[in-house]
This record gives structure tokens, sequence and C-alpha cells, in this order.
């Protein structure tokens, strides 16, 4: 493959043909003009971030954003810069079309791998990083994306850590009052419960007895039972209701990685997202931030923004909302009471999204977790059949061994058994309230104490696993729900469909004949009025554990007083930088060890952790808290620094500042600040991949509206329209040993085979990845073919949300439209103008402004691969010309450049103009050409209609190919299959045969 270096026109080729080695030459050129003039300088309203030349604001605030990457070692490949491209394009259309655009690009720098190199190599992780960033600088630049470069910045920046741990400081001092007024909302939509509060109002209304005193009884008028606590019960109750708090709960602990992981980290099969190790629930102390206090507002609000459908559905089934209702059910003992009374006199509390088949439930299933365990009868009762024993003599051999087997398995370990039916009778007798019948109460391991209450009411008539477990355990079986007119002839096992309810009434009440919404209504009117549940609203949503035992990560901006009680470090103290240590690895162990204990790398540096400060109530000692943030705090707020990275590192640290300036904040993002910014406000486009859907874009969501409610920004949402862009796959190859060999080097073809050095290989298809051995870096794209083509070709491969194959022999394709483009605005030999001043033809005029027309509508509709489709027709039209005019080329050059800029601005300069086009305005279609004769072309894609085209009838093979292969439906249906032969009989069919 050719370099830089030496890619030079060749002796025998035109000196000034467009060839790689001269798109280069006018690539580097250009790129140095626009950082020289400042061209992509965002111009805000107020601070020093000017225009080019110091220019106002101009036009309405348009604000894009990436997904911004994390600098690995190995640099960008290919598939990388696909969202980066699509943004530039819908960048630079934007600001054609007048708006003032706002597109910048930072780095997520803290993250596992630099800390996993620097364990390695005993380099420090932030040398790595900085490093790794020196090099994706080069390949963004190299690429000709339209940043503006004074809004970048990392993660990892002294200036950045400091607002990161000013937000957690914020989040920290802040408690969830479900029932206060919002803190705003917008006239058309918006959850209406509840918003953060400051800690010090609850502390004030706790002294003033306007609430009562969460975990203590008696009646707090006057503020009675706050006043009797001493100040360091005070700090704990308050301390148990911020929205960060420290809680000994159950977590996901790694013994591979040394951490504890958030459940969003853990894959389906219960091991780390990274490094895929076994993960273990482990009681430990660690931060959390109390998300589920968002839950409503955090599904409500989805509806006021702009993302595509699966992604909603994704953080609606995250989040698991479910309405129904929690029930009790009394527990009576076994046998004699005054001999046997275990459990006597309490109660199991199940929730149940279908409290309307109460009637229905004939035995209850509690978690091996659940207290009701830590007693059990010590005889069977009367009934006890010798299925349900496990063989044993007693409850309490029963249940303690069946405990011990819970306990060797993962959580999720247990749910994949679930379809096992192992379970145990706990000799508990339960009253079902509805109808008085005793039910016996079962435990098994796929019942959770974390989900829900820790036990479920069985229902094996409408529920397939009860239907199972009944089965297996010779339990009663009754169906309360049933079509009209009964089960169908012959139904055997449990009816989950729609129907009515049956067989569901006692003295008090009846719903026989009720559909399932008003059984539900009345069941829980009936449940409430006596005291025997209420109506529920559960979610699958934990709170987000939020500390890691690692070393590269952001510090807590927390100390721990003698009393070991968290206390917050003054603002005007921050950062709380990394400190020095000499091992940079969270200790690890064995992966299977599930009985071993974090150590983080920051407790190794004693010097740090244990210090003596004045926080204005005399020198006292403390201790740092020895975790760090985990990777995903950094980009819960990055959108906010684009808006001005230098906001508070002038003011002399005095703490006072918020983390952004509420007047650029609304500017930019604030709701309706554009006419496509909807009620919710935001970033107007946030590109990046689905992968992110529960992570990242929902801790971003939750930060944005914790900073909302403290007033701190005016928008609702952080992304007001989220685009989730495709992958671009390559093929790769294996050898005999199952070996990956370099795609690059291998030869053959399908008919033929594939082999490598001789030797027969296996291909196969799916993503890009240094370790499968078929990398294309862009490096290698701007050598061979330049940036423009590299653009080109990544843009016209297919729709932006589609994954597409990667095929180095189409980028030709991309590679000649640039060329023709090219020799109808200048002359190979000596460089000179080819264009004339005569008018154009009506005819030219005609694909001219039919050409603007629908470029306009891809352009806007984000669908670059048919735009570009449309550009080669008119430029094939412009070729066929005895002399191309330069009043039919220069439109289309202004039309090209979003897309190619480097080569639309040279040929721009040379057809006279002095200043760049990047803001000349987007040309417009005149109406009095757009009447035009049309035919309908139908596409095929294996004999079958996959699309139909209205096209000029004079439309050539070439040009209707292109168009049919940049349809949308039609490249769905080919799905990146080998395209065999394309059948064309212009201009009413093409056949494409794959």
């Amino acid at each position: 493959m050719s370099t830089p270096e030496t890619d030079t026109q060749r002796p025998d080729q035109p000196q000034h043909r467009y060839t790689p080695a001269l798109a280069q030459e006018i690539e580097l050129r250009w790129q140095d003009r626009w950082e020289e003039r400042g061209t992509f300088h965002a111009a805000n309203p107020t601070g020093e971030l000017t225009g080019a030349d110091g220019s106002a604001p101009a036009g309405e605030p348009f604000f894009i954003m990436d997904m911004f990457p994390y600098p690995s070692g190995a640099g960008l490949h290919v598939g990388h810069p696909l969202g980066f491209i699509a943004t530039d394009v819908v960048g630079r259309f934007r600001m054609m079309c007048g708006d003032n655009v706002l597109h910048a690009m930072g780095f997520d720098a803290f993250g596992l791998p630099a800390e996993q190199y620097a364990v390695q190599t005993g380099e420090h992780p932030r040398l790595v990083t900085e490093r790794n960033m020196v090099t994706y600088r080069r390949q963004l630049r190299r690429m000709g994306l339209g940043h503006d470069p004074r809004r970048s910045f990392a993660t990892i920046d002294s200036d950045y850590v400091r607002w990161t741990q000013w937000i957690f400081l914020e989040i920290f001092d802040s408690w969830y009052d479900a029932d206060a007024e919002p803190a705003g909302k917008p006239a058309d939509g918006g959850t209406q419960r509840g918003r953060a509060r400051r800690i010090s109002e609850l502390r004030d209304e706790l002294a003033a007895g306007t609430r009562p005193v969460p975990g203590h009884d008696g009646d707090n008028t006057g503020g009675a039972v706050w006043s009797a606590l001493d100040a360091g019960e005070q700090r704990d109750v308050l301390d148990a209701q911020r929205l960060a708090y420290v809680d000994s709960s159950p977590v996901n602990w790694c013994p591979g990685l040394g951490t504890v992981l958030a459940n969003e980290e853990v894959t389906a099969e219960g091991r780390s997202e990274r490094g895929n190790f076994p993960v273990f629930t482990k009681n430990l102390r660690q931060w959390k931030m109390r998300i589920t206090a968002y839950a409503d507002r955090l599904v409500d609000d989805l509806e006021l923004i702009e993302w595509p459908d699966k992604v909603k559905a994704m953080q609606r089934n995250w989040i698991g909302r479910s309405t129904g209702a929690n029930v009790l059910f009394d527990v009576v003992g076994a046998g004699d009471a005054d001999v046997d009374a275990a459990g006597a006199g309490g109660s199991i509390e199940v929730f149940t999204t279908r409290p309307d088949t109460l009637f229905g439930a004939t035995f209850m299933v509690v978690s091996p977790e659940h207290p009701l365990l830590d007693e059990v009868p010590a005889t069977w009762p009367d009934g006890t059949r010798d299925v349900w024993t496990g063989g044993h003599a007693t409850p309490v051999e029963a249940v303690a061994a069946y405990r011990r087997e819970a306990a060797a398995k993962t959580a999720v370990e247990r749910q994949a058994d679930a379809g096992k039916k192992t379970g145990v009778f706990t000799g508990h007798l339960a009253v079902n309230p509805v109808n008085g019948e005793t039910v016996p109460v079962f435990t098994a391991d796929y019942v959770l104490m974390g989900y829900g209450t820790g036990a479920i009411m069985a229902v094996p008539g409408g529920d397939d696993r009860d239907h199972a477990f009944a089965e297996a355990f010779e339990l009663p079986i009754v169906h309360t729900v049933e079509p009209a007119g009964g089960l169908p002839e012959g139904h055997e096992g449990a009816w989950t469909g729609d129907g009515v309810t049956v067989r569901s009434a006692n003295d008090e009440i009846s719903l026989d004949g009720l559909g399932v919404a008003d059984a539900k209504a009345k069941i829980v009117d009936w449940l409430e009025a006596r005291g025997a549940g209420r109506g529920t609203t559960t979610y699958r949503l934990n709170d987000w554990l939020f500390s890691r035992q690692r070393y590269w990560g952001e510090p807590f901006p927390i100390l721990w007083d003698a009393e070991d009680r968290p206390v917050a470090i003054p603002a005007d103290r921050l950062p709380v930088d990394l400190p020095e240590v000499p091992d940079y690895a969270p200790r690890t162990f064995d992966p299977d060890d599930r009985d071993s204990e974090p150590e983080a790398p920051l407790g190794r540096n004693d010097d740090w952790v244990h210090v003596t400060l004045d926080l204005g109530d005399g020198p006292r000692q403390y201790r740092r808290d020895t975790n760090t943030m985990p990777n995903w705090a950094g980009s819960c707020w990055y959108y906010l620094r684009y808006l001005d990275p230098t906001w508070g590192t002038d003011d002399g640290a005095d703490g006072e500042r918020p983390v952004v300036d509420p007047a650029l904040e609304r500017y930019w993002m604030g709701p309706r600040h554009n006419d496509t910014s909807g009620p919710a406000g935001g970033v107007d486009l946030y590109v990046g991949g689905v992968e992110h859907a529960v992570l990242h874009l929902l801790y971003a969501r939750f930060w944005h509206k914790v900073l909302h409610d403290l007033g701190h920004v005016s928008s609702i949402e952080p992304f007001g329209k989220l685009f989730n862009q495709g992958y671009i796959q390559a093929y790769a190859f294996t050898d005999d040993r199952g070996t990956y060999v370099p795609a690059a080097e291998v030869e053959g073809d399908e008919q033929a085979g594939w082999t490598y050095q001789g030797q027969a290989v296996e291909r196969e298809y799916g993503k890009m990845g240094k370790s499968l051995k078929n990398v294309v870096t862009p490096d290698d794209m701007y050598a061979e073919y330049g940036a423009d083509t590299f653009r080109v070709y990544e843009m016209a491969m297919g729709p932006l949300d589609l994954s597409r194959p990667w095929n180095i022999r189409d980028v030709v394709g991309s590679q000649r439209f640039l060329q023709r483009l090219w020799r109808n605005v200048v002359d190979e030999t000596d460089g000179s103008l080819v264009v004339t001043d005569d008018e154009p033809t009506t005819d030219t005029l005609k694909a001219l402004h039919r050409t603007i027309a629908d470029v306009r509508v891809e352009m806007e509709g984000m669908r670059p691969n048919t735009a570009i489709a449309k550009l080669i027709t008119y430029n094939n039209h412009l070729t066929g010309l005895d002399a191309v005019p330069r009043a039919a080329v220069e439109p289309l050059v202004l039309m090209v450049a979003p897309i190619a800029p480097h080569i639309a601005e040279e040929l721009w300069e040379r057809l006279g103009h002095a200043a760049s086009l990047a803001r000349e305005p987007f040309p417009e279609a005149a109406e009095e050409y757009l009447v035009a004769e049309t035919v309908t072309c139908v596409v095929q894609v294996k004999g079958k209609v996959r699309g139909r085209l209205e096209v000029a009838p004079s439309i050539s093979d070439d040009d209707l190919t292109a168009a049919a292969l940049a349809e949308p439906n039609v490249l769905r249906a080919i799905d990146g299959a080998e395209i065999r032969k394309v059948i064309v009989r212009a201009p009413k069919l093409v056949n494409v045969v794959v």
C-alpha cells in the first residue's frame, strides 16, 4: 500500500489529474486554512468564544455531537469514522443553510484498557492515554472534520475532573422529594411529579416538624422526634436520603477484575462485560446513585424526545415499570400453635401485576434468602406430600439444604435453572386473603430477593412456569381467566391469552365476567379497603452502583471523619487529583474466588489517604475514599463542556459558579431553542452506537435531570434527537487451526475459494477488529485514495442506520465520481478552467434544479447515500456536454461540499471565489424547472419487487443502476450479500441478482 510520502504524480500521467497525491496536497492545504481562519468556530452569544474574526452568532443555534471516542492504542479503523463523517456532513450542510453550528470532539479518556496497559508496562495511564489522543487527533483532522478545535478536551483534564467531582457533590447534597412541584415543565409535556432538593431543605423541614423523620416512629410535630436525636443520628438520617449515598448491599463482585460492577456491566451469562470473568453477588459497602427516584421521569419523558423506538423500548424494559398490587398473605404456622408456631402471626408480602388472578393462587414461592426462612416449623404439617419434602425428615433440614445449594449459584445461574423446577416446601402455610384457603409456601431459587419482595404468589392456571412447578409438585391448578365460551376443547396447561374472569368470587366481591383491567381495579379497591393489599408500581431498575476499585478514574471528593461518616470536600478545594501509587492494579484474584475482598490501588498511598484538614471547624483527621468513579461519570455531562471548555477556569476556584454558563445552556440546549428543537430541549443531533442505550444514555439522562431540578440547566433532557448509525463490517479469514490470517493478503473469490500463502482458508463475516486481522485504517485510505474519496465511499455505502460490508473494490467508484467532477472544471493537462460562461440549456437547468431539490430533501433526512447517487447522476449529465457552463457546475460544487469538502473548496477557489464555501448558501431549486416527465422504474431483488423509482425517461443504464442500488429498501433486501449481476432495462426495470 502506498504512503503519503511516496504516492506522487507519475510522469506518464497528466500533471493536473485528480490523483491521491493531488488529493493529499489539496486536503492538507485546506485543513491548514480552516484552522488558520477559524472556519468552524461556533459563536457563543456571550463570552470569548466568537465566530471567525470575532463574529457574533448568526442564524439559529444547532448543536451536533458524536459519542466521543475512547483513545485506544490501536487508533481508528475505517469502521469508527462512519458516524463522525455523518455528523460532519450534517454540520456542514446546516452551516450552509445559515445555522450557527456547534460541532466539537473530545475524548472519553478514563477507562480500564489504559489501566491494564499501565499494569503490564508500569507506564502511567495518563502518558499512555495522552499519546493515544495524539494519534486520534491526527487521524480525525486528516479526515477533514469541521470541528471547533477550541472546544476540545478530555475527561482526564484536571479542569474537567474538577467539574465531574462538583456534579457528584451536587448530587450528594440532594434528596428527592416525590411530592414537590417540578422545577420546570414544558406546556406540552413532561413529568408532573417530584424533583431533587437540597439536603439543607430536608434538614430544615425535619427540624420544623413539617415532615416525619424517616426510619423513626413518633409524631414529629414541632420537630420533637428530630430534636431527640443526637448530631450523629441526625447525620445518619440525612445521609440515608441523599441521591448519592453509601449502602451495604448485594453487589456484583468480579474477582478476576478486582472490582465491583454495575448491573449494566454484567452480561446475561453472569460474567463481566470486560474480560468475561465470573461475577458473584457479595455484600459490600459502596457508593450508589439513587437513579430509582427518577424511574417514572426517565420513562415518561421519553415521549418528549426524538429517539429510535428500539432505544426507547430498551430503556423502558431496563427500567421495568410494572403496575399491580402488593398483597399480604397471613402466615398461620404449622401444627399445634402452642408447640410449633413458627411464622404464626406474620405475613408474606408479594407483588403481582395480576391481582385479578388472586382466586387462582394455590401456592406461594419465596426466595431462599427470604427472612421467613430464618425460622421454619420443626415438623411437616398435615397434608404434606412426599414430593414436597426433597426427601428430608423435617422442614428445618429441607430448607437448610436448599439454602446451601442456592448460595452456590449466581443470580444468572439461578434464573437459567428456573426451568428445572427445583424447590422445597418450607413447612409454612399461608392464607389467601380473597378466599381464606390455606396454601403451602415453597422456596425456589428462581425467585430472587433483590427483585420485588422476594416472594411470589403462584397462579398455575395463568402462568406457564407456575403451571410446570404445580405439575412437578402435585399442586392444585385453577383457571381464573378463560376466553368467552370457555377454554378450547382439549386445552392443556396454563391459559395466558386474553379472556374474562371466572371462578373469582366470594361473599363480598365478584370479578366474574369482567375483563382484566376492570377486574384488577376492582380487586385492588377491595384489598385496600380491608388492609390486605395496596395498588403498587414496581421497577426492575436498581440504584446505580458507583464505586470502582480502580486507579484510573475520578477520585471521590469525599472525606471520612473519625465516626466513619462522609464529609464533602468544599467546592473551592476541587479537583481532588489522583495520587502517585506504587502499583496501578487493583488486587485481582482467582476468577472463581467468590470469598475474596476488594483492595483498591489508591489505598497504597498512605500520605494521600490519611490527611489533616481544616474545613472550618479546626484541624481534624480524615480518611480519603480510596474508590474511584466508574468510567461513565465523565461521559454523563460532557455535552455541557462543549458549550465553553474554559468556563470556571478563571474564577479563582471559588466554587460559586455552576457547571455551565446558564445563558449558553439556554441558547444551545434550551427547550425550543430552534425550529426543530422539542419541548425538552437538548442536543439537536447525537449520533452513536445502540450499545450504549442502557448505560451511558440512561446515566446521562439521570444526571441531567438532577442538574435541571437544582436549577443549573433549563433543558429537561440532554439529547433531543438520537441517531444510531450502523456498523461497517468486514470479512475475516481463518486457517485450518482456526487462527486468523491477514485479510489483506488473502487471494481468491467465491467460485475458486480463498487461500493465504497457498493454503486454503475459511471466510467469515462480521465486525472489524485488530484480533481478526482484517483492520483497514483511515491512514491507509488517505494514502491510497484521499480523505474525500474515503468520505464519499463511507457515506455512499448505504443508509446510515444499517450495517454494511467493507469492500475496498467499491471505493474506486467514489474516486471516479470525484475525478469526473474535477475534469468538469479543470483541464488535467495544464490545470486551466474548462467551464464556459454560456447559459445552460433548458434540459441542463431542469436536471440541475431537480438535483438541487432532491439532494436538499435527502440531506435534511440524513440520507447522504441517496444524495450522492443523485449528485453522480447530475455530474454524469454534465460530463456528457460538449462544454460545462459555470452556472451549471457551481451549484454542483456547493452540493458536494458537505460530503467531499476539500475538493469542493479547491474547485470553488479555482472558479474565482476568494472566500471559503463553508458558509455559502446551499443552492435553492427554482420551481419553474421542477416540472418534468418521469417514468416508474421497478427494482427487483431475487425476483421480488423491493422498490420503485421515479426517473427520467432518458436515464442511462449506469445512472439507473446507481439509483437502484442506493434505494433504502433495496439495500435492506440485499442485506450485505454479494451482488452477482445487475440486469438493467432502462428506464423501467432493474433486477439485482445476489
